[in-house]
């Protein structure tokens, strides 16, 4: 029988010196006692904060360094209704919408603390329907942007050429993320009225949700200031 070395790695030293990096690496994780599902998506919304950050900045240096005078929002972004215009309507309709949703998730996300499924799941659709319609009012401010006013990314009859870039990539980043919102919510709705967390009891996933969610809404809020505002 041949004896083992004191020096020689055994099975159970190198498990243990596994569990010891990833205690390690989930040093922050266990010191605040946060479940691995939302760490992942606070990781995930602190890089979308830095490219939204990033996108946001990129314009305002963009709209300050141009010569060309910037084109009026009150007047681009005005939809006309019995025959009068009404400036910026339609981005004021988008964000109550927007801004409701935010308010119909909380109470789901409540509802899901109190293991009430169908209230739940029920809140999660609406939420995503509300997220549905302001992308859809979001393609028809497109469609009008580029239809009727000639806005293009590269130009536009109203100003300066950069109006255009700026507008169709934030905003059509932010609306990724709200499609994304809507496809991931509806899922989840799915999967809480199907019953699949009842066993556990565990609804966290909705929580989860919500803090993407939130996000999307808080995101709107700083282009609807940036854009439409300013």
């Amino acid at each position: 029988m041949s004896a083992i070395s004191p020096t020689e790695p055994t099975t159970a030293a190198a498990a243990t010196g596994w569990r010891s990096l990833v205690d390690d690496w989930s040093g922050d994780r266990q010191a605040f006692q946060v479940p691995w599902g939302k760490a992942m998506m606070w990781i995930f919304l602190l890089s979308d904060i830095f490219v939204f950050s990033c996108f946001l900045t990129g314009y305002m240096s963009v709209r300050l360094a141009t010569t060309e005078p910037w084109p009026n929002p009150s007047e681009v972004f005005a939809l006309t209704v019995g025959g009068h215009s009404i400036p910026l309507i339609l981005i004021a309709i988008m964000t109550f919408i927007l801004i409701t949703s935010s308010g119909t998730m909380a109470m789901a996300v409540n509802f899901a603390y109190r293991r009430d499924r169908v209230r739940t799941g029920v809140l999660m659709i609406v939420t995503a329907l509300f997220g549905a319609s302001f992308v859809g009012m979001q393609a028809l401010e497109w469609t009008k942007l580029i239809v009727h006013e000639g806005v293009r990314p590269w130009g536009n009859p109203m100003g300066a050429a950069q109006f255009g870039s700026t507008f169709f990539m934030i905003t059509g980043f932010h609306g990724l993320h709200v499609t994304a919102g809507v496809i991931y919510l509806l899922t989840v709705a799915s999967r809480v009225l199907a019953g699949r967390y009842e066993k556990s009891g565990n609804y966290q996933i909705v929580e989860i949700a919500g803090l993407y969610w939130h996000f999307v809404d808080l995101v709107w809020v700083f282009i609807f200031a940036l854009f439409y505002l300013w």
